[in-house]
């Protein structure tokens, strides 16, 4: 497929997909008038590494997967590198987690400090 299919395919632009390529994550072949040529595995490629953005990985993160992937694994995950990756994303979301339920706990404090004690009814007869 051509890189307009593969853009439309993906919902990557032709750009970032080309950049893909200049990082060594994505593979073209060239036809004979020099139009970049892709194999339907490069969808699953691309596929991971947009999956692996929107989970917060930068782009270097996906190397280790994208390796599992052409090596023959089905999801990418599989292999010892990716799971030790998803394992420290997994600990960088936990500590982002616990930052900030401590902010919230700090808000909550300062709210209640500020805001006082209800005020008291007063009757008067």
């Amino acid at each position: 497929m051509l890189i307009g299919e593969l853009a439309a395919r993906t919902g990557i632009s032709a750009r970032r997909l080309r950049y893909y390529e200049q990082c060594g994550l994505v593979r073209a072949r060239r036809s004979a008038s020099g139009y970049r040529v892709y194999d339907e595995h490069e969808l699953d490629v691309v596929r991971k590494i947009g999956a692996l953005l929107e989970l917060g990985f930068d782009l270097a993160d996906s190397r280790p997967f994208v390796t599992c992937l052409r090596a023959g694994h089905r999801s990418g995950d599989e292999c010892p590198e990716s799971v030790e990756s998803l394992r420290r994303r997994l600990s960088e979301v936990d500590e982002a987690i616990d930052g900030l339920a401590t902010v919230r706990r700090q808000l909550s404090t300062r709210i209640d400090a500020a805001a006082g004690p209800p005020p008291q009814c007063e009757f008067t007869r």
